[in-house]
């Protein structure tokens, strides 16, 4: 899908313990498709991934968290992993920015222990989503639906499972993403 997301910018909220297939992945996926991608983090200057049972790689962060601005995105992607999701919904600052991307309709991405944020927002309601199982309980707590499926579209969100539903992911998300902002009053809800 080469320069179908040309001209966009997309931002990935992430910190220390992210889920590296989950991060690196489908921001390999979003450059190939012609979006400029920007790391934003609470972190310092870098920030270091989870490696399925052990410390991966550290990755550059573009953006701190205290001076991004949502309204500078067309998108969001949320990578999973354990620890990342769960230092995020802690911070006021996180939550705000992601809140930010609903506020302006813009379109979101979550993956594996990302739909954490979701919850934390409050923007789950009327959305069907899918994550990692653990979240089930969260996600109906916060009035979505969870279904069991590799990959489902929302009202703007994309949501998966784990690693292995990451092409699928990320076939989703640049389709999604290629839309742009919601246009009010007119949901999207695909099942894939």
């Amino acid at each position: 899908m080469p320069n179908t997301l040309k001209g966009k910018t997309v931002a990935i909220l992430a910190t220390d313990g992210f889920e590296q297939s989950e991060l690196l992945k489908p921001k390999l996926a979003l450059e190939e498709a012609g979006a400029k991608i920007q790391v934003v983090s609470p972190a310092g200057k870098k920030i270091k991934g989870w490696d399925h049972k052990d410390w991966g790689k550290e990755i550059p962060v573009d953006v701190p968290l205290q001076s991004a601005d949502a309204a500078r995105y067309d998108a969001l992607l949320l990578p999973g992993g354990v620890m990342n999701p769960d230092q995020l919904r802690m911070n006021p600052d996180a939550v705000r920015f992601v809140k930010q991307f609903f506020e302006q309709g813009k379109p979101v991405a979550a993956i594996c222990h990302g739909p954490w944020m979701l919850v934390k927002t409050g923007e789950l309601r009327g959305r069907t989503v899918t994550s990692w199982p653990s979240l089930k309980t969260d996600v109906q707590n916060a009035g979505g639906t969870w279904v069991d499926e590799e990959v489902i579209v929302s009202n703007g969100v994309v949501t998966s499972r784990k690693p292995d539903d990451i092409p699928a992911f990320n076939r989703e998300m640049i389709a999604l993403f290629s839309k742009g902002a919601l246009k009010k009053g007119k949901p999207v809800q695909k099942v894939a």
